[in-house]
């Protein structure tokens, strides 16, 4: 498919349009509210697994690897943006993590995490997907962001394998917002009003991170490896435990192998 014309149009535009996208799968997931009261656990875990996996494939396929492939065309030591920016995302993600007051899924109240709050738990459990919306927003707009300083066909459809990738892993994402929180008693509207909001943030992040790679050029490769680390952190802390919980293990393994696949399918056959 020619893509060409897509040239001159600004990476901040682009970046909105992808993660715009993005939020949309993930309002897709949460209308299985309307289907679903529950969602079986076995599935539930398979969805995450393939979210953890299409995420780490791109860490790795989307940001990492450009981000050391730039840093050595510009002569510099390529591994240093990518080990100073991962490790930087992470930090960053840690942080957020600690002070930010949220509760993963299926965990009990006094599990919650970050500043001790009054908070309901809905809005604890909210915010635990809302965070790890961060980082991919980020990934996103950083990649289409990268556009501004070098385009060419092969970047483009890396981006854009990227936004899909983001996107294909939001539907399950949305599901495992909206569908929790109508057991919590809200009605299948507001389930799904709370489940689609928790991916507004991407849009957010996405433009920033379009805007400060294209300001501040020689931070792309650092802006790559951050976003990079900052979704490996994600996965690490959250998508894969929670998907492990129970006795169908095999289940989420398998589904982090899919994911993976399909990502990677998406990047090297896009970019």
């Amino acid at each position: 498919m020619e893509l060409s014309w897509l040239k001159g149009v600004s990476p901040i535009v682009l970046a909105l349009g992808a993660t715009l996208f993005t939020w949309l799968v993930t309002a897709l997931g949460a209308a299985t509210v309307f289907f679903f009261k529950t969602l079986n656990k076995r599935t539930l875990n398979t969805m995450l697994g393939f979210a953890a996996g299409v995420m780490i494939a791109a860490s790795y396929w989307s940001l990492l690897q450009p981000a050391i492939e730039m840093s050595a065309a510009d002569g510099g030591l390529p591994w240093l943006p990518a080990v100073v920016g991962f490790l930087s995302g992470g930090v960053f993600l840690l942080t957020i993590d600690k002070i930010l007051p949220h509760l993963h899924m299926g965990l009990e109240m006094k599990n919650a995490e970050g500043i001790k709050t009054s908070w309901q738990r809905s809005t604890l459990l909210i915010l635990a997907i809302t965070l790890h919306n961060i980082p991919e927003g980020l990934a996103v707009g950083v990649a289409f962001g990268a556009l501004g300083q070098s385009w060419s066909p092969a970047a483009l459809g890396s981006a854009l394998a990227l936004a899909f990738g983001i996107g294909l892993q939001n539907f399950p994402e949305g599901a495992a917002v909206a569908i929790p929180l109508r057991r919590e008693g809200f009605s299948r509207l507001k389930a799904f009003w709370y489940g689609q909001l928790s991916g507004f943030v991407e849009p957010l992040a996405g433009v920033a991170g379009a805007l400060l790679v294209l300001l501040v050029k020689p931070l792309l490769p650092y802006a790559l490896s951050f976003a990079a680390g900052a979704m490996i952190f994600v996965v690490v802390e959250e998508l894969i435990p929670e998907s492990q919980r129970g006795n169908e293990t095999d289940l989420s393994t398998i589904g982090v192998m899919l994911g993976f696949a399909a990502m990677m399918f998406l990047d090297v056959a896009l970019g």
